[in-house]
């Protein structure tokens, strides 16, 4: 843990913040009684489905550790929700992953049907972007910027070639390295695409952007691996989703290629440099490294 974090409340800032940016989403997002109902009540059921908020909360704090106002990040964590949630809800389609439970509920599709909740998720993702150009632009980075950064992240060559690996890896013995090929898009890529947007809707420097991008590489990468170790560690009531279905489906994983420890030891290692890569906010990234302890000892 870093010393700036020792008095920091991160559950405090995690919930307030989730809070906000609940009310944030609830406006942002059509009315279920928005014609047709369906599409939004589906839309709203996974995103109001009890998540941490952990991808805008990052987003907020990267913000505030760059001096910025909450109001201005907050379209773009709200976007990068959004596109989350769309990616959870295909991820747990029969064709994907194909799971029963998120967060703790039944997934998308066993309460819509699997033709609703694709489109559901369509519709988030392309909501993201009509939300993201909702914010200010800043001197430094335009919207055309902003939007640029958050279609990057979420496309083929990021967040969509990390899933379509890890769909082509399913039931093979793969290396270490491709792992990390899969775990860095399929999830490093959102989570530093989330802290980038906060430094930019607060008009940071390209220092501090720079260091942004590798505090949200690093942190993203442990997350992944952290979530690798929890689906062997944690029962499915722990989790809120089905624990064990990585090993069922003969997933790779990281405790299934170099072990349980290593995979610990790994995830210690990349938090350690995310860690480091905030020196240069010289403690005013309080926020960033609770969250990034927070991510490293969470037991779901």
């Amino acid at each position: 843990m870093a010393a700036t974090t020792a008095n920091f409340d991160v559950q405090g800032f995690l919930a307030s913040r989730s809070e906000a940016v609940n009310r944030a989403l609830d406006r942002f997002l059509p009315s279920v009684r928005a014609r047709p109902p369906t599409i939004h009540k589906a839309m709203r059921y996974s995103l109001f489905a009890g998540g941490k908020r952990m991808r805008p909360a990052l987003c907020l704090a990267a913000a505030q550790a760059c001096g910025g106002e909450q109001a201005d990040a907050m379209p773009l964590a709200c976007a990068v929700e959004c596109i989350h949630t769309y990616s959870l809800i295909h991820d747990d389609l029969p064709a994907m992953d194909n799971d029963d439970f998120r967060r703790g509920k039944p997934t998308n599709h066993k309460v819509f049907g699997e033709g609703i909740a694709v489109l559901a998720g369509d519709a988030l993702l392309t909501r993201a972007f009509e939300i993201a150009v909702q914010g200010r632009p800043a001197a430094r980075y335009s919207h055309r910027d902003m939007v640029l950064e958050l279609a990057r992240a979420s496309g083929s060559l990021e967040l969509i070639a990390g899933q379509a690996a890890d769909l082509e890896a399913e039931g093979k013995k793969i290396s270490a390295p491709q792992l990390k090929f899969i775990h860095e898009r399929k999830t490093s890529a959102l989570l530093r695409c989330s802290v980038r947007l906060g430094g930019m809707s607060a008009n940071c420097s390209a220092a501090r952007l720079a260091a942004l991008t590798e505090f949200g590489y690093n942190i993203g990468l442990a997350f992944q691996v952290i979530d690798d170790i929890l689906d062997v560690t944690q029962t499915t009531k722990q989790l809120g989703k089905t624990a064990g279905k990585d090993a069922a489906v003969h997933k790779a994983t990281y405790p299934a290629i170099v072990g349980l420890e290593k995979s610990r030891n790994i995830a210690r290692q990349l938090t350690d440099k995310a860690f480091a890569a905030l020196k240069i906010f010289k403690g005013r990234a309080a926020a960033l490294e609770a969250l990034a302890d927070f991510l490293l000892t969470r037991d779901k």
